[in-house]
């Protein structure tokens, strides 16, 4: 329940290529529960297992891992069979190095590249001869093979930076949980850059963790933001501990071992503040309880620290644009 929701724009983007080739996905939104309503409200989120069956839906009906974004359709199976062949290198270098040549054998797939410069590695993906207004196919690939390469050295691969060819989007405050780094926007090609340290680093995983991994990869990835290293982060890690309790600003400086105004700061910093983050979790919690069945509307507005659920009401409207009641009602 503490897992970051998704933003409806994502949702809404991922149907952009089904919308362009005329299919009609009514019949599979209803099928996943999430009703058209809830994915024209821009406030609105979605919880991450839903994302994931979205993804892996579209893949199925469209025949296609691009979703109608790129060149040519994508065969489903397409990225299984490239963990396939890379699961067996030595080190990651040599798995990422196998995975891209193995798309290159395919004409119309987004050409990515492996690059040193000096100290760093640059992952780049040329994202020109894409149909992709949104960008989530470019946000897509960039994010799948970050984490890809993450998973199979077993520990994350931090971001130095994270370049895109587009002016920064309307979406872009998104971003944070995709590439938790500095970003640049307006290149002339979409990247990510990191330390070659990771390069020599031996593949942790083997060919019974793959097949645990492929049953919900890679649309799994897309879905589980990145908690990444940033004091934000850290927040709401310690905050998500006891959420019933919600310890005010102070007890949680001192748990840092930071004076409260440097706490501040540094969140001012990130451009957030401790009230924004409380009020996050407490929205991707409840978002998780209306989802399911064992709790009242009473009880869920107990839990996030609400003495009236009438504060409870107008606080979830005001972080999603639905009530709780209307929400739950379209997650039934």
């Amino acid at each position: 329940m503490r897992e970051r929701t998704i933003a409806s724009h994502f949702a809404r983007a991922a149907l952009g290529g089904a919308r362009r080739l005329g299919f009609d996905y009514s019949g599979l939104l209803l099928q996943l529960g999430i009703s058209p309503e809830l994915l024209d409200e821009p406030r609105a989120r979605i919880a991450p297992e839903q994302f994931t069956r979205l993804i892996q839906g579209l893949w199925l009906a469209l025949d296609d891992e691009y979703l109608g974004f790129g060149n040519a359709p994508g065969k489903p199976g397409t990225f299984a069979m490239m963990c396939h062949a890379s699961i067996h290198c030595r080190n990651l270098e040599k798995a990422l190095q196998r995975g891209l040549l193995f798309y290159s054998l395919f004409p119309d797939a987004p050409r990515l590249t492996l690059n040193r410069e000096d100290e760093w590695v640059r992952l780049s993906l040329d994202d020109s001869p894409l149909w992709d207004p949104d960008h989530f196919l470019t946000e897509s690939l960039l994010v799948i093979w970050h984490r890809l390469g993450s998973w199979l050295i077993g520990q994350r691969i931090r971001l130095e930076q994270a370049s895109f060819s587009y002016p920064r989007p309307d979406h872009g405050a998104e971003y944070d949980l995709l590439f938790p780094c500095p970003m640049v926007f307006g290149t002339e090609r979409s990247s990510l850059l990191f330390h070659s340290r990771y390069l020599p680093m031996p593949l942790l995983q083997d060919e019974r963790t793959l097949k645990h991994f492929l049953e919900r990869s890679p649309a799994d990835l897309l879905s589980r933001p990145d908690d990444g290293d940033s004091l934000s982060s850290r927040l709401r890690r310690l905050l998500s501990r006891d959420a019933a309790r919600w310890p005010d600003l102070e007890a949680v400086a001192a748990d840092l071992h930071i004076s409260p105004q440097t706490l501040r700061r540094h969140l001012r910093e990130e451009a957030t503040s401790f009230q924004e983050l409380k009020d996050q979790l407490r929205r991707d919690i409840a978002i998780y309880h209306l989802g399911r069945a064992e709790l009242s509307l009473q009880q869920i507005a107990e839990q996030l620290g609400f003495s009236e659920p009438s504060a409870f009401h107008r606080a979830f409207k005001k972080w999603t644009g639905l009530t709780p009641g209307a929400y739950r009602a379209q997650e039934q």
